[in-house]
């Protein structure tokens, strides 16, 4: 099978998905490997990482709640931070294949590990090739990063009495390098300056909350962007012919 063939049957599906895992994983599973030794850090019972490994499973929000955890939050404050941090999940929504997946336990599964990487991982492999088997494997194997990192974060912080940090810059430069890889293979030039703009009016607007601000400014642009294209008043560049065209078939 050639690397332009989708996979066709169940084990080759599963073998790519691993296959897709295996870029994300070289940043989760030392971000893993970091909550771990924050727990530890943190006088925090041991079992506290894999548990939010496993409960939680939504990156940022984790090492949040460590910080929570430790200070003694209020429910009511762990909920809003959690809602705030994990709202961008809602736009994720309307581009992730969770429909390949069965409906049931998988789908479920799916939903709930639609993290970032998943995410990126999932909408960079062509339609045709992705399938329900592939994209859980893929999350599964993610988690499995995860929960994996921080077991042995957890170990290496109580054998290592040495404060240890930097691990939260991975997740950084695999988020850089995925962005380059997706605009070296779309050229979506005009979406890479929208999302710009609105991370830069975020960071000026609300450094507080750049996040929930940037996500809702690209929304905002990029449906409006649609409809301007829909009634014909901005010129189409190339990628939106492209995008146009694909849809069409």
């Amino acid at each position: 099978m050639s690397l332009t063939d989708a996979p066709e049957t169940r084990p080759e599906q599963i073998r790519a998905g691993l296959r897709d895992s295996l870029s994300v994983g070289l940043g989760i599973f030392p971000l893993g490997i970091g909550l771990g030794f924050l727990v530890i850090q943190s006088a925090l019972p041991w079992w506290v990482a894999p548990a939010l490994s496993i409960g939680i499973f939504a990156g940022s929000v984790e090492f949040l709640m460590v910080g929570l955890l430790a200070a003694g939050a209020s429910l009511a404050t762990i909920a809003v931070t959690v809602f705030a941090v994990n709202f961008r999940h809602v736009f994720y929504a309307f581009s992730f294949p969770v429909h390949l997946t069965k409906p049931g336990i998988g789908r479920a599964y799916s939903v709930y590990a639609m993290i970032d990487e998943a995410y990126a991982t999932a909408v960079m492999v062509p339609a045709s090739q992705n399938s329900g088997p592939r994209l859980l494997s893929m999350q599964i194997a993610c988690h499995s990063y995860w929960v994996g990192g921080s077991l042995l974060g957890v170990w290496l912080a109580s054998a290592l009495p040495q404060t240890l940090e930097g691990f939260e810059f991975a997740l950084v430069a695999l988020f850089t390098v995925m962005t380059l890889d997706a605009f070296r293979g779309k050229r979506e030039l005009t979406s890479t300056l929208l999302a710009g703009v609105s991370v830069a009016f975020a960071l000026v607007a609300a450094p507080g909350s750049a996040m929930i601000v940037a996500l809702s400014v690209f929304f905002v642009l990029l449906t409006a962007r649609y409809l301007l294209l829909r009634r014909g008043g901005l010129p189409r560049t190339s990628e939106d012919n492209e995008s146009n065209d694909g849809s069409d078939q």
